[in-house]
């Protein structure tokens, strides 16, 4: 995408976004969201004056949420319809193409562990996890708490990311370090994303590995919408 196609979509994504902001026009939204309806019948519904419904869908007309067009029975009458499209487009765009999801950290006996095995579980797209220097086992915690949400890891699974990496994958750093170790121009991989996940390892208890594990499962819920179609088209 060029930057000047770029910056004109970030600007429509603004006034979008900025139409939104007031609490009336997001309500007229929800009332359109599985309807069209008149300015006198959203007015009805939600219980605002004439010249503010006017005002509020002039604004939300501006900014492409909402269409206007005449009855075709009572001619004197409109009905307002929802742009669908433009509230799709305020969500983040979908990542480029990937073929697979892999999760990197230090040793690979944690996070980039617990990671894989989410996604798996939860979106159900290829996903590996590696390591820059990767430990000879997983850690027992990390097993423990996948094996407590019903995750499987193979506790002598790790892997070094050189063996696992390949083209066409989003690779994701789930830690400072790896993220930093990867960030220099000559390092054979450059993960796509980072997520400053905590190290539980350092704390070393099983608090600290149920917090990495809810991390991750909130990001890893953040981030499939935007990659799940991208693996679907690749199938």
């Amino acid at each position: 995408m060029n930057i000047e196609r770029s910056s004109l979509q970030m600007r429509a994504r603004a006034r979008a976004h900025a139409a939104l902001g007031d609490p009336a026009r997001l309500a007229i939204v929800d009332t359109l969201v599985l309807g069209d309806a008149s300015p006198g019948e959203v007015g009805q519904q939600l219980g605002l004056p004439t010249n503010l419904v006017a005002h509020h869908v002039k604004v939300l007309q501006d900014a492409g949420l909402v269409t206007r067009a005449r009855s075709e029975g009572d001619r004197r009458r409109t009905y307002l319809r929802l742009v669908p499209e433009v509230l799709a487009s305020l969500t983040p765009p979908a990542l480029d193409r990937a073929d697979r999801v892999v999760f990197v950290c230090t040793h690979n006996s944690a996070r980039s562990q617990l990671a894989a095995a989410l996604w798996r579980d939860r979106v159900g797209g290829p996903a590996a996890s590696a390591g820059t220097h990767p430990a000879q086992q997983v850690h027992p915690r990390a097993v423990k708490v996948a094996h407590r949400h019903g995750l499987a890891i193979d506790p002598a699974g790790t892997a070094h990311l050189a063996d696992v990496v390949h083209d066409g994958d989003l690779v994701i750093a789930v830690c400072d370090n790896a993220h930093e170790d990867l960030a220099a121009p000559d390092a054979p991989v450059h993960p796509r994303l980072h997520w400053s996940v905590p190290d539980p390892v350092r704390v070393d208890t099983d608090a600290a590995f149920e917090a990495a594990y809810t991390d991750l499962a909130d990001r890893i819920t953040r981030l499939a919408p935007a990659v799940v179609p991208a693996q679907r088209h690749v199938k």
